[in-house]
């Protein structure tokens, strides 16, 4: 690897764990003007990352270490997983063959720590909502994989790299049924992933509907700030997860500068739309209940086998 295209891997690691709060803010702002309302500013998760920061990490008397290591093991995990997603050009920090398994292993191990951390608080609220997030998970981890799956037989790689190179050179008339279904996959999986409506509301704290919340109900200070941080990187990482295999175009081919800026602005503009869908499905859509949260994800597991089985109909 040149020296550039390792730069290049770093920068685009980099943008991620950077935008992770902006995309926050985006969110934040696209449903305050979705319901009439100014909004706050765009910077306000930076803010509140470091007011966090500043403060006091409290940890209940019957925690372990445990709890404290859940935070740092959380964001490291997903931090890597960050290094495996082409955002720029089509390669990573980390890329590999079969690194999308590795991908789904790395989200896995983020989520098991989070529910360690929330099982060894001690607390009730905590303890039912680290059950939802386990089923939840044990639910979406298969269509994740099956999608990722689909799109790495149609492009003849394991690498997430490769998949979007390949992806590059097809064209809007190539666009298989594959595409279609492995993409309606895992944007059902990404919204339980990161845990947005309709599966998950992180805009609530009421102890009968949260899972998320629920989970770091216990948690303050620098070790809250880096579970914020992980979920808000974890969001960020799986939209361009989405835009590298299946909108990859504006990508740039060479690791230049020229190209490599067009290729961030582009970016840039896919990241404010994916904002925008998930801001318009938060608006007019309801979360849903519990015992109906497995429906929505057998139908994104139904997709995603579908689009396994297309893959000998295409190649």
């Amino acid at each position: 690897m040149t020296l550039p295209a390792a730069l290049a891997n770093l920068a685009q690691w980099a943008l991620l764990l950077a935008l992770a709060p902006l995309l926050r803010g985006l969110i934040q702002r696209a449903k305050a003007r979705a319901q009439n309302r100014r909004g706050a500013s765009l910077w306000r998760p930076y803010a509140e990352l470091a007011k966090l920061l500043r403060k006091q990490d409290l940890v209940p008397d019957s925690a372990s270490p445990v709890f404290r290591a859940a935070p740092l093991a959380a964001l490291a995990a997903t931090l890597v997983a960050a290094a495996l997603v082409p955002v720029l050009w089509p390669a990573a920090l980390l890329a590999s063959s079969g690194d999308f398994l590795v991908l789904v292993g790395l989200l896995a191990l983020a989520r098991l720590a989070l529910l360690l951390g929330a099982w060894d608080s001690g607390s009730a609220f905590a303890g039912m909502g680290a059950s939802r997030e386990a089923m939840v998970s044990a639910l979406a981890e298969a269509p994740l994989l099956l999608g990722l799956l689909a799109v790495a037989i149609l492009a003849g790689s394991a690498s997430l790299a490769g998949m979007a190179h390949w992806t590059l050179t097809q064209t809007f008339a190539t666009f298989s049924p594959v595409h279609a279904l492995a993409a309606s996959a895992l944007v059902l999986v990404a919204l339980a992933e990161a845990g947005r409506i309709p599966v998950d509301n992180p805009a609530t704290h009421l102890e009968l509907t949260m899972i998320h919340e629920a989970m770091v109900l216990e948690y303050s200070g620098p070790s809250l700030a880096l579970l914020e941080l992980a979920a808000a990187l974890k969001l960020t990482l799986l939209l361009a997860l989405l835009a590298a295999l299946f909108f990859p175009w504006g990508m740039a081919p060479a690791p230049t500068p020229a190209r490599l800026a067009l290729a961030l602005l582009l970016f840039l503009f896919k990241l404010a739309l994916g904002a925008a869908a998930i801001a318009l499905v938060e608006s007019t859509l309801a979360k849903l209940r519990m015992y109906q949260v497995p429906a929505f994800l057998g139908l994104a597991s139904a997709l995603a086998f579908l689009a396994v089985a297309s893959t000998s109909l295409t190649r």
